[in-house]
Formats: structure tokens, C-alpha cells, sequence
């Protein structure tokens, strides 16, 4: 099966990931940020195998990508569809969402936000 993001791979780099992070995280919101941010401690993990990285890249690649379904400058809808993205590779690649990776995922995003609602996260950890 052909990964679908496979084209948006040659938009992710750890580096680019983190500078649009920090850059956009209060525009994009806690539930985009804290979803990205699952996938990257996911993609970092050793134990996840190579076909999820793959599509983890991509998808991040997505989100990095300065071409999208809806640009991201679009107020109050610009990060849709970045979201839906993120949740179905979530959802795709939810055995390799372990304890710890929801741990780093949300201490960085405690660095970003001053308070982060604990129904925000559960509507993400539902979806996985």
C-alpha cells in the first residue's frame, strides 16, 4: 500500500518541525499542537517501526507544508485540516502512543501554554 502523505515528506526535518512549533502554537491551538507533538515523540521512538515513521514524515510533512487543503493564516479554520491529519495517523498508529510518549508531549506543551484544559487532551486520547 502506497503511503498517501508520501509527498509531503520532503517538507519535515526535526529542525523545521520545531521552529514552526514555537513560531505558531498559540495560532494552531492546544489540541493541533499537542496531536503533532504525539506524532513527533512517536516518530522518535525506537520501537516504532519504520512503516509508521514513514507515515508519521509524511504527515508531519503536512503540516509543515506551506501548501495546503486550507491555509494555516486562515482564521479560526486554517489548522482543520492540519488537525484531521494528525488525529488519523493518531488513530492509524495508536499502539505506538505509549505512557511516555504522552508524558513528553504534554511537558512540552506545558512550556507553550500557560493552562492546558485536561478535556483538550482527552478529546485527542480518545481518538487513539
Amino acid at each position: 500500500m502506497k503511503n498517501p502523505f508520501q509527498k509531503y515528506s520532503k517538507f519535515f526535518s526535526d529542525n523545521l518541525f520545531w521552529i514552526k512549533l514555537k513560531k505558531f502554537a498559540r495560532a494552531a491551538g492546544i489540541k493541533v499542537v499537542y496531536a503533532a507533538l504525539l506524532l513527533f515523540y512517536t516518530y522518535r521512538r525506537k520501537e516504532t517501526p519504520g512503516w509508521a515513521k514513514k507515515i508519521i514524515i509524511g504527515v508531519l510533512g503536512y503540516f509543515l507544508s506551506p501548501i495546503d487543503a486550507i491555509p494555516d493564516l486562515t482564521p479560526f479554520v486554517g489548522y482543520t485540516d492540519d488537525l484531521s491529519m494528525l488525529a488519523f495517523a493518531l488513530s492509524a498508529l495508536a499502539f505506538y502512543v505509549n505512557k511516555e510518549v504522552k508524558v513528553d508531549a504534554q511537558r512540552t506543551l506545558s512550556r507553550w501554554f500557560d493552562k492546558v484544559n485536561p478535556d483538550e487532551l482527552e478529546a485527542i486520547h480518545k481518538r487513539i
